[in-house]
């Protein structure tokens, strides 16, 4: 059998890859060495600001042209480093060793021995995934999560008044509007949401093991935490000051905590609207030219939601194991964290296709009222709960003698189906006031969704 032509191993990188290709930008390997550039630049610089070792600061014309090294990275910056890492087996000390080639053609190499001035790999590398990470969340995945969140609270209000039979625990319970159900999710992903909005995004920047040692060697005289805290502040991060080697990752374990979080509730979400499909409250709109089944011309698959919850389930178990991994370095460093932290970009690629799928999935149906009416209709039992709750209102305001509503109405409708006129009569033949019995006869399933509709307003 003949080798095929060199593939895309991962289906995000193949198969689904129009739908993640944003997060390319940020969380590849290309990606990371960008960034990684981008601080050894920015460090740079801060020296020169500072007129360290008898520097001064670098023109304005100078400074551009350093930043164009990472503001315009681009392919020649990936070979260059992919063939300069092939010999130094080392990712950070060949980007250091690109910085300080185009120092010399930038007719920079006075600079040349400040480029990773005083820093561990680790030092570039936090502050480098930091920003990466922090871009690719901000840019790409939360703007995906609150526009399906928001596409949520949209359906939420459209079918605020649309009356529909509970299930809990899949059986008949007292109704609800499909509105408020939607609402639920909306109001569960904003509550992550503020919370993703408030995480920390960290970074060290203080050496081979946190201590500033090489720092204080070559200048005892500056405030070097000060210095280096000032720098990390200015890049848009969160500066930790008390860490080993490495930045001890533990706003990343938030994050991908809260990540996971909100693909639990959105696979919670698939897997109801996929119930609901199958109860036919939602009807699905068929897309012009698309095949449910090969062999079934008439099947409509809920293949979105069922996308979104595969990819959901393989997001939750890497955010998972990126979590706990990254929680702990033995002592002052291993190298764990290094093969972990290169699928973040996996992680959240799975989660975005996630988001993708809904998005587009929640656009593709449609309520199916009267299926919901239809339903609600031949349940009449869930009003057992009204009923009796009236009935032990009436007792409490001395309006009726019945000792034990509950059993009553137990005794009448579990495990049965009572009708409408069946359940009138009853009502009829209650020992309760006059203006309380009319209440309940005027009552229908539809009718009995309490402040459901209110609710909404909650979003």
């Amino acid at each position: 059998m003949s080798a095929l032509p060199p593939q895309p191993l991962s289906p995000l990188d193949g198969r689904y890859f129009g739908a993640v290709s944003e997060l390319g930008d940020y969380l590849s390997e290309a990606g990371l060495n960008r960034a990684r550039v981008e601080v050894e630049v920015e460090w740079l610089l801060a020296l020169t600001d500072r007129s360290l070792f008898g520097t001064s600061p670098v023109s304005d014309a100078d400074r551009a042209k350093l930043r164009a090294l990472y503001e315009e990275f681009g392919a020649d910056e990936i070979a260059w480093l992919k063939d300069k890492e092939a010999v130094t087996r080392h990712d950070v000390k060949a980007v250091e060793y690109l910085v300080r080639d185009r120092l010399d053609s930038l007719g920079l190499s006075a600079l040349a021995e400040l480029t990773h001035f005083a820093c561990t790999s680790e030092d570039i590398n936090s502050t480098a995934y930091a920003l990466t990470v922090q871009r690719a969340v901000d840019r790409v995945w939360l703007p995906k999560l609150r526009t399906v969140t928001a596409a949520l609270t949209e359906l939420a209000v459209q079918h605020r008044d649309a009356a529909m039979l509970s299930r809990t625990h899949g059986q008949p319970a007292t109704p609800t509007t499909m509105g408020k159900e939607i609402g639920v999710f909306a109001w569960r992903l904003e509550r992550v949401i503020r919370q993703l909005d408030a995480g920390e995004y960290l970074a060290k920047f203080s050496g081979a093991t946190g201590t500033w040692s090489a720092h204080v060697a070559a200048e005892p005289d500056v405030d070097w935490p000060e210095l280096t805290r000032s720098f990390i502040e200015s890049l848009g991060l969160g500066f930790n000051p008390v860490t080993t080697q490495i930045e001890s990752h533990d706003w990343q374990v938030e994050l991908y905590d809260r990540a996971r979080h909100a693909g639990g509730i959105l696979h919670n979400l698939a897997t109801d609207i996929w119930t609901y499909i199958s109860l036919g409250y939602f009807t699905q709109i068929p897309v012009a030219g698309a095949t449910g089944s090969s062999t079934m011309p008439h099947k409509i698959n809920p293949i979105r939601f069922e996308n979104a919850e595969a990819n959901l389930e393989i997001a939750a178990g890497l955010f998972a194991t990126l979590a706990s991994t990254l929680v702990t370095s033995r002592m002052q460093r291993d190298l764990t964290d290094s093969t972990t932290q290169r699928n973040i970009g996996v992680a959240f690629g799975h989660s975005l296709l996630a988001l993708d799928n809904l998005q587009r999935g929640l656009t593709e149906i449609s309520l199916a009222e009267d299926v919901l009416l239809a339903d609600l209709d031949t349940n009449w039992e869930v009003l057992a709960e009204a009923i009796q709750t009236v009935v032990r209102a009436e007792i409490a305001a001395g309006r009726s003698q019945i000792t034990d509503p509950y059993a009553l109405l137990k005794d009448l409708t579990r495990g049965r189906r009572v009708g409408g006129p069946e359940l009138a009569d009853f009502v009829r033949g209650l020992d309760i006031g006059d203006a309380a019995k009319e209440r309940l006869l005027a009552l229908t399933p539809a009718a009995y969704a309490g402040l459901a509709s209110r609710v909404v307003d909650s979003l």
